[in-house]
This record gives structure tokens, C-alpha cells and sequence, in this order.
């Protein structure tokens, strides 16, 4: 697996932390990393207008992802003309971090 940080740029939110997201390394494309983030963060793919890898780098396709090292830091840019969506997000970051689902994982 490669364990990467993800979050949503947001510069409007009190905390924008990272959450860790994992991708099997048999399956590293542009579009897996791009489902495995929006499910994560609950969002929907059709809102992401760039992945971006920090502090300033653009990713585009397979090889780039491919170049991805264990705990790089990652921001999905979102092109959202609906203005509730990022009121939404803002909302969700405030409440407590605790994830039953997450918790009963086994690894």
C-alpha cells in the first residue's frame, strides 16, 4: 500500500487538516487516486478541477501518481459554483474526529 496525506484546499476553514488514504500499489492511476480521495473526504469527483501535489505541483496522469512517495501531502482543488458546498465542508471539519467505521477496520 502507499499511505497518502489528502485534504480539500479550503483556505476559508478554521482547520484543514489531512486524513491518510491508502492505494494499492498494483492499482497507482490518476483515477483511483482521484476515487479513493473524494470517497474519503465525501465528495463528489465531478467538483475536483486539479489534484494538487504540495507545496506547488499540478498532477495529470499515471506517471505522476506513479511518483507518489509514502506520506506526501496532497489537495484537491475544487471547482464548486455552489457556494454551500464549502459551508458544508466547513461545518464537517468542526464536528468531533471520531469515525466508528474507521475504528472497526482490521488490518
Amino acid at each position: 500500500e502507499l499511505v497518502l496525506k489528502v485534504r480539500i484546499q479550503n483556505p476559508n476553514l478554521r482547520e484543514n487538516d489531512f486524513i491518510e488514504i491508502e492505494l494499492d500499489r498494483q492499482e497507482l492511476t490518476y483515477k483511483e487516486l482521484l476515487r479513493v480521495s473524494c470517497r474519503e473526504l465525501g465528495i463528489n469527483p465531478e467538483h475536483v478541477q486539479k489534484i494538487r501535489k504540495l507545496p506547488n505541483t499540478m498532477l495529470r496522469k499515471d506517471k505522476d501518481v506513479a511518483r507518489l512517495q509514502d506520506f506526501q501531502e496532497l489537495e484537491l482543488v475544487l471547482t464548486v459554483s455552489d457556494r454551500s458546498f464549502l459551508f458544508q465542508a466547513a461545518a464537517l471539519s468542526e464536528q468531533g474526529g471520531y469515525n466508528k467505521a474507521a475504528s472497526e477496520l482490521t488490518y
